[in-house]
């Protein structure tokens, strides 16, 4: 694996994933809050994001400016090819793990 993609950086690429053309800033917050049940400061998530496009995993444009936003644009994120490896990989070595501890893992016991 290329470099190791940490728990929060996984969930923000998944999220930024499945907002598609909508993850900016605001929005990638409240899907994790929403879907985490737990609030993430805003430093926090462009932190992140901002280590995960000197990665190579995320790429992003300005929209257009917006009224409600007094003429400013908007930031849109996009997942690389790159980035998708990463979630691949990651996947992939969760997945191992999950057979592997398997039988040790039984709520059943």
């Amino acid at each position: 694996m290329k470099g190791y993609l940490g728990e929060f950086e996984e969930l923000v690429l998944l999220t930024i994933a499945s907002l598609l053309d909508n993850a900016y800033g605001v929005s990638i917050k409240t899907y994790i809050d929403e879907r985490t049940s737990r609030s993430i400061s805003i430093g926090a998530l462009h932190s992140t994001i901002t280590r995960l496009e000197e990665k190579g995993y995320l790429s992003s444009h300005l929209g257009e400016p917006t009224q409600e936003r007094g003429g400013r644009s908007k930031r849109f994120y996009e997942v690389t090819q790159t980035g998708k490896i990463a979630l691949h990989q990651m996947k992939n070595l969760r997945d191992d793990l999950w057979v592997a501890a398997s039988h040790n893992l039984s709520l059943t016991k």
